[in-house]
């Protein structure tokens, strides 16, 4: 979706806002896995969660999906003003 918003329909109208939300989601789901990743590689995480069931892998994902929410909807309001800059 992002691909399609910002390369076929140029960011145009609501496709701004798709762009700016798919973004936001692919970037999240990287972190997501990045933080599973370290806690299985990390000596000391993984002694904090070694099957990553435990709360403290639980609320470092729900901590990172709470700052994504909220730098989404900033990105998103704000990109919905700003003028496409030339690449």
């Amino acid at each position: 979706m992002a691909f399609y918003a910002r390369y076929t329909r140029q960011l145009a109208g609501a496709w701004r806002r798709t762009y700016a939300v798919t973004a936001m989601i692919a970037l999240y789901l990287n972190v997501f896995v990045l933080v599973a990743q370290l806690f299985m590689k990390v000596p000391a995480l993984k002694a904090l969660a070694p099957t990553q069931s435990e709360p403290p892998f639980k609320m470092t994902q729900l901590v990172v999906l709470a700052i994504f929410v909220v730098l989404g909807v900033f990105a998103t309001l704000r990109f919905r003003n700003e003028q496409l800059r030339a690449l």
